[in-house]
């Protein structure tokens, strides 16, 4: 809980000036894959999401993507995590562009991890029209066959009760809806320890995405696990 109502007065401070998780285009910076290297790799992950999974003002190497590759291949997965982040993503920006990310591959990914939905928080969006959006892309990769992993978010306090109640239920019930695995909250352990944030307390540094790695990649490693039986069993 303490987390929750620190990283809501965070957003509060700056929400006019940028917005938590939201950046200007010209800021957005990805870590894209080269097509040629997918095939090198055994599995394929993409990590679908916004500046908190596109390595928001982080060297390369540091952000998400990479730091969980580097995970998973210390637990001895031959995988390739590609970096399909934007800055400023909502959810209806991710809508838009999943099918283009997912068509211009290599090949099918075996697994997506996604997280959108706190720059809809910060915009005021309404909930229903997060989850409806969240639930398109939930569909279009069920449809696809490509299994997901949900990193959640939470509603900043000043939202309201209200409002934070139905925004917050969206990860939860879409997890359960199409068996996804959850983490629950994408700055846990993270936002509230000014080492491992950025100087706009808002984005992780590198030391803070390697602790969102540390709680996310055992989920990753049993979802990769998960599909592998599934194929062999077919």
């Amino acid at each position: 809980m303490r987390s929750l109502w620190l990283y809501g007065a965070l957003c509060v401070a700056i929400q006019g000036l940028s917005g938590c998780g939201s950046n200007p285009v010209a800021e957005t910076k990805t870590e894209v894959t080269d097509s040629a290297k997918v095939a090198q790799y055994d599995r394929l992950v993409v990590a679908f999401g916004d500046s908190l999974y596109a390595g928001y003002r982080l060297p390369p190497g540091e952000g998400l993507a990479p730091q969980l590759q580097a995970a998973l291949q210390a637990a001895g997965i031959n995988a390739r995590v590609h970096n399909a982040g934007v800055s400023g993503d909502t959810t209806a920006a991710g809508k838009a562009r999943l099918a283009f990310v997912l068509d211009n591959l290599d090949r099918k990914p075996d697994l997506v991890v996604l997280g959108l939905g706190g720059n809809d928080m910060l915009r005021g969006i309404k909930p229903a029209e997060t989850k409806a959006n969240m639930t398109t892309m939930m569909e279009e990769l069920k449809r696809r066959g490509i299994p997901v992993v949900l990193t959640g978010m939470l509603a900043s306090p000043n939202m309201g009760q209200d409002y934070g109640k139905s925004f917050n239920g969206i990860f939860p019930t879409l997890s359960k809806q199409y068996d996804a695995k959850l983490y629950p909250f994408f700055l846990d352990g993270v936002v509230t320890d000014a080492a491992l944030m950025l100087p706009d307390n808002i984005h992780p540094n590198a030391k803070g995405v390697s602790r969102v790695v540390e709680g996310l990649s055992p989920l990753v490693e049993a979802a990769l696990k998960d599909n592998k039986e599934a194929v062999l069993e077919k």
